[in-house]
């Protein structure tokens, strides 16, 4: 099909005689001989387009997707339903093409769909200012430590051990090196050990870390939480499921300090682990130590309203000992998928969907436990992703189940050595009761 290059043999020649060279070789002249390719690449024969087209079609149809294989894993990456309007939206120029918007008066459409992300973030999570987003839930986990420190002037972290333990090896990542001290507090019966937490807190613990519903799919009580850390001067982080605020109280009205979470779920699809989407939400108080940007509200010299960044606390725009972070950019597509999902959907939407996931968990739930075999490992309350033990090795059972065309729950027993057997299930709006009664016709034979 030639080369992709599209510079003719004039080309060159006239570019070569502006340069005052007589070839391309001469180009490289400053690199030793000793790291240069000596012989030519060994690469295939060219292809047509048509040629082409077909070989990268064969390639990707080694992957199998949630397309054709019904999907029980989450673990932080859930298979939702996203309306096909989400992708219409996305692939419009003016979004698809968007980069950093510093000329506001030719970016009011990515400025004012951020303003409205960082809106509907505020209205999920309880909290009085969101950021334009972050690389991921992850790395805005990372960065809200960072940030109760700097808020706190301390230099001391507790994490629950019931965050996802990825999140958490993010966590010492960060901290490892700013001089962050942290420290895990063990689960009771698949909760935060309020007793250890107790007795770890004190007046120099900037932070105490919690996800809910947390790894194991567990709701938190983090009104008990707040008053523990509050007492001492400490803040709260708390790692949310945007989904889960549909229903949940929010982490806000609970008294967090800094809510985050992985905004995957809200109109992004799996994307064989990203890009993704992380989202941060905080207090008027600690607005300014947030890292990122804000988009803010405003009128132009017409009294029309407009939009323009408010609040870029970076290295890039103040001097670096006085940056809250080096994060510099957004995922906007991301944000911007995300808040069509979230229109779409509306209030109602939402709740439809958190409601529908949740009864069909609870209802695979008891079915694994009464038909299947499996027993539950803790009773506390779930939300739409549970822990069972199943009664044979997890990748045994997974393997199995991928025979069947069922991509099956998540082994713990990876991240927790004594719980062996574990087996996490996610079930989202998506599965249907076919499917989920499948799923345990299938775990029962083994």
């Amino acid at each position: 099909m030639g080369s992709y290059i599209p510079n003719t043999d004039q080309d060159r020649r006239e570019m070569l005689e502006k340069l005052g060279l007589h070839s391309i070789e001469q180009l490289y002249e400053d690199i030793p001989c000793q790291v240069r390719l000596k012989d030519d690449l060994d690469l295939p024969v060219p292809l047509s387009e048509m040629e082409l087209v077909r070989h990268m079609k064969d390639i990707a149809a080694k992957n199998k997707t949630v397309d054709e294989y019904i999907c029980f894993l989450g673990a932080g990456a859930y298979d939702r339903y996203i309306p096909s309007v989400v992708k219409h939206v996305l692939v419009r120029q003016e979004f698809y093409t968007a980069y950093t918007p510093y000329q506001p008066e030719i970016s009011q459409g990515t400025l004012q769909a951020i303003f409205e992300y960082q809106t509907m973030m505020c209205e999920l999570t309880g909290m009085d200012v969101a950021n334009a987003s972050m690389y991921d839930g992850a790395s805005a986990l990372a960065e809200a430590v960072c940030m109760a420190c700097q808020a706190t002037g301390r230099e001391k972290v507790l994490i629950a051990r019931s965050v996802h333990p990825q999140s958490r090896e993010v966590v010492y990542t960060y901290s490892r090196f700013r001089g962050i001290k942290v420290h895990e507090v063990g689960y009771d019966d698949g909760r935060v050990d309020i007793q250890e937490l107790k007795r770890l807190v004190s007046d120099d613990v900037a932070a105490v870390v919690v996800q809910t519903p947390n790894f194991f799919g567990i709701i938190e009580m983090l009104d008990e939480i707040a008053e523990v850390v509050h007492h001492f001067g400490g803040l709260l982080v708390v790692s949310v499921n945007p989904v889960s605020l549909a229903v949940l109280k929010s982490p806000g009205s609970c008294g967090a300090d800094i809510v985050v979470g992985e905004g995957q779920a809200l109109g992004n699809p799996l994307n064989f682990g990203g890009p993704y989407l992380g989202f941060m939400a905080t207090t008027q108080k600690l607005m300014r130590r947030i890292p990122g940007r804000i988009v803010g509200q405003t009128v132009d010299l017409s009294g029309n309203r407009a939009f323009v960044l408010t609040l870029q606390t970076r290295e890039q725009h103040i001097r670096r000992e006085k940056a809250t972070s080096n994060i510099c950019s957004n995922q906007a597509l991301n944000a911007l998928a995300a808040t069509v999902y979230l229109s779409v959907l509306g209030r109602e939407g939402l709740k439809e969907v958190a409601l529908l996931s949740m009864r069909k968990a609870h209802y695979a739930f008891e079915k694994l436990i009464s038909e299947a075999g499996c027993s539950f490992m803790f009773p506390a309350p779930f939300f739409d992703e549970f822990l069972v033990k199943v009664p044979v090795p997890v990748e045994e059972l997974n393997r199995a189940l991928l025979d069947h065309g069922i991509i099956g729950g998540y082994a713990v027993e990876k991240d927790y050595p004594e719980l062996q057997g574990g087996w996490l299930v996610a079930v989202t709006e998506k599965r249907t009761r076919e499917e989920i009664d499948a799923l345990i016709r299938e775990v029962g034979r083994l």
